[in-house]
């Protein structure tokens, strides 16, 4: 048994609650949490993750610590929010899967108990940062907490896209797309098209193609600090980021992804081998 050290303690003076409109239970969860932290002594607001006034509190720096009730999507999007301003995210799971979530529904009491004694400290997830150029024009920016994918539109047929890294032509695929991950997008659309499950402290780009036809049709881990090019070989391509609705792209385009200067925080409990746990109970589950 080799020894695992502990990371510090974290105990927040200022939480939020948010929750994801689409789920109307997560509204009532909310409350419940608001309640409990009340009898503890705070003064918590809650509210849809999408309430642009308390948006704009929390990236004012009025919170020390965002509670998110919903899903691993839900987490996405409070990741958008606070990774910028360094905030971290603690997550209470209504969803199926919970990923990204060490809370269920029924555990939040005992877990937030252990919070406010100290018992909690703080995981860094890299993010990644994507351009789309044409012809030297940056015309989108995105970051990303779990991948960017570049894939076929509307059309069956599939595209040919060429990857470079650090400026060195990898390979060119033909493919119905490439997946550019982060380690937490490696078990999200990166591990349902084959890739491999990195673990979260690492900061390295995992590329993976979809579906390939006759090309390079395994997982590539860049380098850590590495970054890639996708470049655009056919039409009918489309780029998409953590599941954002895709945008066109044309011929020549390319989408270019590295390490994000800002990461991710969330709050976990117990020793970093945590992950390799709630994986295994994952993906034993007989049922989504």
């Amino acid at each position: 048994m080799y020894n695992i050290s502990m990371p510090d303690s974290f105990i927040p003076k200022h939480p939020v609650i948010v929750s994801y409109p689409k789920m109307p239970d997560a509204f009532a969860e909310a409350d419940l949490i608001v309640k409990f932290l009340k009898e503890k002594g705070f003064d918590s607001p809650t509210g849809s993750l999408y309430d642009e006034d308390l948006r704009a509190r929390i990236k004012q720096g009025e919170f020390d610590v965002l509670i998110a009730v919903g899903g691993d999507g839900t987490m996405l999007r409070a990741g958008h929010l606070c990774a910028p301003i360094g905030v971290p995210i603690l997550g209470v799971n209504l969803g199926r899967l919970g990923f990204l979530i060490q809370i269920e529904r029924g555990e939040w009491r005992e877990m937030l108990g252990r919070l406010l004694n100290g018992e909690a400290w703080i995981e860094q997830r890299m993010m990644i940062y994507a351009e789309h150029v044409r012809a030297g024009e940056v015309l989108g920016r995105w970051h990303a907490l779990n991948e960017a994918v570049v894939s076929r539109g509307m059309n069956l047929r599939p595209v040919r896209l060429a990857a470079s890294v650090d400026g060195r032509l990898l390979t060119t695929y033909v493919c119905d797309g490439l997946i550019a991950a982060t380690p937490t997008g490696s078990t999200a659309y990166a591990l349902a098209a084959g890739g491999p499950i990195l673990p979260p402290d690492l900061r390295n780009i995992l590329l993976v193609p979809i579906a390939p036809h006759m090309s390079v049709d395994r997982g590539v881990v860049l380098a850590e600090g590495s970054s890639v090019s996708i470049i655009v070989k056919s039409d009918n391509t489309v780029v998409s980021v953590d599941g954002q609705p895709p945008l066109p792209l044309s011929e020549d385009d390319h989408v270019d992804v590295r390490a994000a200067e800002y990461a991710a925080q969330f709050v976990r409990f117990g020793d970093p081998g945590y992950f390799y746990r709630n994986l295994n109970a994952h993906l034993n589950q007989p049922h989504l």
